[in-house]
């Protein structure tokens, strides 16, 4: 097999079970997590030169949860491979509860999507409490409630009930129960610490985001914001959600937006776009279809699941964020162009790992921003800058007394 990354080594030795491997999008971490499976289960791997490979002695069933577009893509069989494990399952976290009486096997969980107590925490505990596991994350929990699923599976505390009575300090003046802040900050560092396994690396990509400038109908904006009319259905807006909505579609379907991206085009052949609203993929299709003709593109959303074009002339491959900013790579382009912004500054982060890799050939990525001067671009550039993600209701709390263009 290929020999390991020097910070994949030095995390390979910190590793254990029920450990939280936190790397960067795009440091393997897929593949150290296979390389500690391998060794846990008795197999022993060349590192540093030294040793040789060998099949594990004790091979467990490994069962990996990712997300849907990473088991689609075949990224994870390929990792297995090299390994030369052969008794795996491959399954996304929409099925996560079909594994939840598996019993000695070992456990990948891939893209952490166990925060909070849904449906998801609550399977990925009850498996933790019969199998071997790690989990592999690159933002592992925002506040100290993001990580009470993974105290509980290592055994920190008997349930959330438990670990809310010892830390939590609840708001007395809340309508609702709200948390006001947590108590005995060091125990829980500590336990995050326990479980923290960091997986740092200096890149030998440089990254240069480009902001374009793009227009967009200053009257029309004013007849969604100050009249809360719906120009595009002829009717009055009654819900906060249907003006962000109109609002966000007068500034997207700008033209300038098409213009852009032909412009961008002329110097990057090949480019990975990212968008929102189906709106925003009929609008770049229809630039693609009647300006270019010569343009090879594919789509990745939730009407269409295929791969990125693989032909010698120019092409585009469409990605939704929610479908897949996550989860796939790609080393065929140094070029992503962000059509809309996404509200979440991890899922902006997440969108711009797909093409910076580490075996990716190129040095320079490229990633060119298309925003406008419209308020509700200015806000969440804003908030994406602070790091943070969108709030529609704050904004609306901030502005609604004073509308402006």
């Amino acid at each position: 097999m290929e020999p390991l990354y020097s910070h994949q080594i030095n995390a390979l030795k910190k590793m254990h079970n029920g450990c939280i491997l936190c790397g960067g999008v795009g440091t393997g971490k897929s593949r150290t997590a296979l390389a500690y499976y391998h060794m846990s289960c008795g197999g022993t791997l060349k590192i540093d030169g030294k040793g040789e490979f060998t099949l594990p002695t004790e091979p467990r069933p490994l069962y990996i949860i990712t997300t849907a577009k990473k088991r689609d893509s075949g990224e994870w069989e390929d990792e297995c491979l090299l390994f030369h494990v052969d008794n795996y399952t491959i399954d996304s976290w929409n099925n996560i509860k079909k594994y939840q009486k598996v019993y000695g096997a070992f456990f990948i969980f891939d893209e952490q999507r166990v925060v909070g107590s849904g449906a998801w925490a609550k399977t990925f505990v009850k498996i933790s409490r019969r199998n071997k596991w790690v989990l592999l994350s690159a933002s592992p929990g925002d506040n100290w409630s993001d990580y009470i699923p993974v105290f509980v599976a290592n055994g920190f505390y008997r349930n959330k009930t438990e670990f809310l009575a010892m830390h939590a300090v609840w708001n007395r003046f809340s309508k609702y129960p709200k948390i006001d802040h947590f108590v005995d900050i060091n125990i829980l560092e500590e336990h995050r610490d326990a479980i923290l396994v960091t997986m740092p690396y200096e890149r030998h990509t440089v990254a240069h985001h480009m902001y374009i400038e793009c227009q967009y109908d200053k009257k029309k904006y004013r007849t969604v914001w100050r009249d809360r009319w719906n120009p595009y259905e002829d009717e009055p807006i009654a819900e906060p959600s249907a003006l962000f909505y109109c609002m966000r579609k007068v500034v997207n379907t700008d033209l300038s937006r098409g213009d852009a991206i032909l412009d961008i085009l002329k110097e990057h052949p090949h480019v990975i776009i990212f968008y929102n609203f189906d709106y925003e993929l009929a609008a770049i299709k229809a630039v693609l279809d009647f300006e270019r003709h010569d343009i090879t593109y594919s789509e990745w959303n939730g009407h269409r699941h295929q791969s990125v074009p693989d032909c010698d002339g120019p092409w585009v491959y469409l990605v939704q964020y929610t479908a897949g900013s996550e989860g796939w790579n790609c080393i065929t382009t140094d070029t992503v162009i962000f059509y809309s912004m996404n509200y979440s500054y991890k899922v902006m982060v997440q969108a711009a790992g797909r093409i910076d890799r580490l075996n990716t050939p190129f040095e320079h990525l490229y990633y060119y921003h298309l925003r406008s001067f419209a308020p509700i671009d200015i806000a969440i550039a804003k908030a994406l800058k602070e790091k943070k993600k969108f709030n529609e209701n704050a904004y609306l709390r901030r502005r609604v007394k004073k509308p402006t263009t």
